[in-house]
């Protein structure tokens, strides 16, 4: 059995976004409790492996110097500054105390797990504090400061590696997308709902890429109410002739569960169920894997999902009744969802149709059927 490695320790929650931000640090202290009542790191091939600062040099390799200089003078206290130029500000992208470390050592933890499988340590790796998708290469957008994914594939694509990146969080992953759109050793895919309803406004089939990368950006918009059924039966048409045609020698997969009937911020209907499909499929599609967390808003949904990421990977199983020492944190204490969303026959019928106008519009426009 393959060694599967978690990138983890209390570090990475220590600072963060500041109290009532959506991306609160307590999302990873919860899930760390978790998967420690599970005891689920005791298996003889899982281990867990602490994350690193990144060197400036490394940020370098996505964001630009004079950016890295801004968040660190801002993370410092550094007052006068024009602060709009990089979008920070109240709401979505505030500056905070440390912020220059915190979001850095995000970064530093998918870069520990691209050299463990750069170095052939591991197969699968979660480093589960990152998937901060939409930062981009000089200025914060969307709760996201640096891009630790777009970093870890330029590690990867130093080593002369091909990255497929997916991304099933409900917000387009546009930062990734635009970091190679032109770049044809990047397929980048993402799954979420559709701009026309939900932040960045952008994820529409028609971005493919441009110059050498074009067809390798894709992009499967969704309506709102798109429950497990109609997402997994999306992922099932284009995924896998995609990665076919690939041959990646990584996925790296942003694994977002904002698409949770629950979420407080998105219209999306999925439930664990629907999440352990996903990364069930994520898994035996790639031939090594480092997985990054990602949004996910509802605090008694984070913990199970990645609970659940974290089973797969690893190749366990946990019992659905949650462990003593967390059970009165979860009403009721089961780590699959009891109950979904109730929809009509008209919201399904619509999510349906629009899924498959997505689906049969990328078939075309990418070729992945035979004539």
């Amino acid at each position: 059995m393959s060694q599967a490695v978690f990138i983890g320790d209390e570090s990475l929650w220590a600072g963060g976004h500041p109290p009532g931000h959506p991306l609160r640090p307590e999302r990873l202290r919860d899930t760390w409790d978790m998967l420690h009542a599970y005891h689920a790191f005791d298996a003889p091939h899982t281990r867990i492996v602490s994350p690193r600062s990144p060197s400036y040099d490394e940020l370098a390799t996505f964001h630009t110097r004079e950016y890295i200089d801004i968040v660190r003078r801002l993370s410092q206290g550094e007052s006068g500054l024009n602060i709009g130029r990089y979008n920070f500000g109240p709401g979505d992208n505030p500056v905070f105390e440390g912020m220059y470390e915190s979001e850095g050592l995000k970064v530093g933890a998918a870069l520990v797990g691209a050299e463990l499988l750069l170095n052939d340590e591991a197969k699968v790796v979660f480093s589960f504090a990152g998937g901060l998708h939409h930062a981009g290469h000089d200025f914060a957008s969307g709760f996201c400061v640096f891009g630790d994914g777009a970093v870890a594939i330029h590690r990867m694509l130093e080593a002369g590696w091909r990255v497929a990146y997916i991304d099933i969080d409900a917000h387009h992953g546009d930062g990734v997308q635009a970091a190679f759109y032109d770049d044809p050793r990047v397929l980048t895919i993402s799954f979420h709902e559709s701009g026309r309803y939900l932040f960045p406004g952008t994820g529409f089939t028609h971005e493919l890429g441009e110059g050498d990368g074009q067809g390798f950006s894709v992009n499967i918009p969704l309506f709102p109410y798109t429950d497990d059924e109609i997402f997994v039966w999306a992922f099932d048409q284009i995924v896998p002739p995609l990665l076919e045609r690939f041959s990646p020698d990584v996925v790296v997969a942003q694994l977002g569960v904002d698409t949770h009937w629950r979420d407080p911020l998105t219209h999306l209907a999925l439930t664990t169920y629907g999440f352990e499909a996903l990364f069930k499929r994520i898994h035996r599609l790639s031939p090594r894997w480092l997985a990054v967390g990602g949004g996910g808003y509802d605090r008694t949904v984070v913990p199970r999902a990645w609970t659940l990421a974290w089973a797969v990977m690893s190749d366990q199983t946990f019992s659905n009744d949650l462990p003593e020492a967390i059970a009165t944190d979860y009403d009721p204490p089961l780590l699959h969802d009891e109950t979904t969303i109730r929809l009509s026959s008209e919201q399904r019928q619509q999510a349906r149709a629009a899924a498959e106008a997505v689906v049969a519009e990328l078939e075309k426009s990418l070729q992945l059927k035979a004539a």
